[in-house]
């Protein structure tokens, strides 16, 4: 290169590997808007306002859009749940409501696990989605796995994967994900465990997994460009074992979730040494014999 290109040196460019992150999350975000603006009706078609008023007026009945989807259908009206949800009027939290759901989570953290899908974007544009499964006892991700394509009966057999010898837990938290299909429900009971959906626009109904979603990007993702689907696998893997046996977790007493038990010095030549973890990105703390 150098006989052919005498001053390629002068065109090279030290960055940080953040840097680096940055510029591909730019260039997905870019791409994809470039993709929206070509289109003359991104997203969802809207509903026109009369419409609107009418979810609205059936609102202050106190439906749901569940119920409130049904009754436009009957009446003949062509619209998707979600979007009906998406024009329901915000109502705050009854504090009630909020205090009973705490309560449930509280009394019943052992028997209950959470299932949720967050999205990672690729350096080759595409997307990938993530499905974990994570216990709400010790905060343990269970199984996990990832596809470009997801489909409910994908997701069947990763809760068949997750549980394999009958040790389903009691509650299963998810969201209304169109994924998570009724046929995924109906699964989900014959496993022997209740289904439990969140509400619409209530993510704080299943906090443990919104929790790990966002603890993942942060502490992960974030720094990383992701190639591919082999990639991201092992770097979640090297995650969620760092995680599990050396990060200290505030909503279990400062421990593990798999117990991490407390290691004395040894003598008084021994020293703290820090050990990288996944990829150097973090590091466990253990000590070690002076030389």
């Amino acid at each position: 290169m150098r006989a052919y290109w005498p001053g390629w040196s002068s065109r090279l460019i030290i960055v940080a590997a953040d840097t680096v992150a940055k510029w591909a999350r730019e260039r997905f975000r870019d791409h994809w808007a470039k993709i929206s603006q070509r289109s003359r009706c991104p997203g969802r078609p809207r509903i026109n306002s009369a419409l609107q008023r009418l979810i609205r007026l059936m609102a202050q009945d106190g439906w749901g859009a569940p119920r409130i989807h049904g009754e436009l259908l009957k009446l003949g009206f062509e619209i998707s749940e979600i979007t009906v949800s998406r024009y329901m009027p915000r109502r705050p939290v009854a504090p009630d409501q909020l205090k009973r759901w705490i309560a449930f989570l509280r009394n019943h953290k052992d028997a209950i696990a959470a299932m949720d899908f967050f999205a990672v974007p690729t350096a080759s544009l595409r997307m990938l989605y993530v499905l974990f499964v994570i216990e709400y006892g010790r905060r343990r991700v269970v199984h996990f796995n990832l596809t470009p394509n997801p489909t409910s009966a994908w997701v069947m057999q990763q809760l068949r994967e997750s549980f394999p010898q009958d040790n389903a837990p009691e509650h299963l938290i998810f969201d209304r994900n169109t994924i998570f299909s009724p046929g995924v429900e109906r699964f989900v009971k014959v496993m022997g465990t209740k289904a439990t959906r969140t509400a619409y626009r209530c993510p704080w109904q299943s906090p443990v997994a919104e929790y790990w979603i966002r603890s993942c990007r942060r502490e992960l993702l974030t720094h990383v460009v992701i190639l591919g689907e082999r990639p991201v696998d092992r770097l979640i893997r090297s995650y969620l074992k760092y995680r599990h046996k050396g990060r200290s977790d505030l909503r279990l007493g400062k421990d593990a979730p798999d117990r991490r038990p407390v290691s004395r010095r040894p003598s008084h030549a021994a020293k703290v040494v820090a050990l990288p973890r996944v990829s150097g990105l973090h590091h466990r703390y253990e000590w070690c014999e002076a030389a």
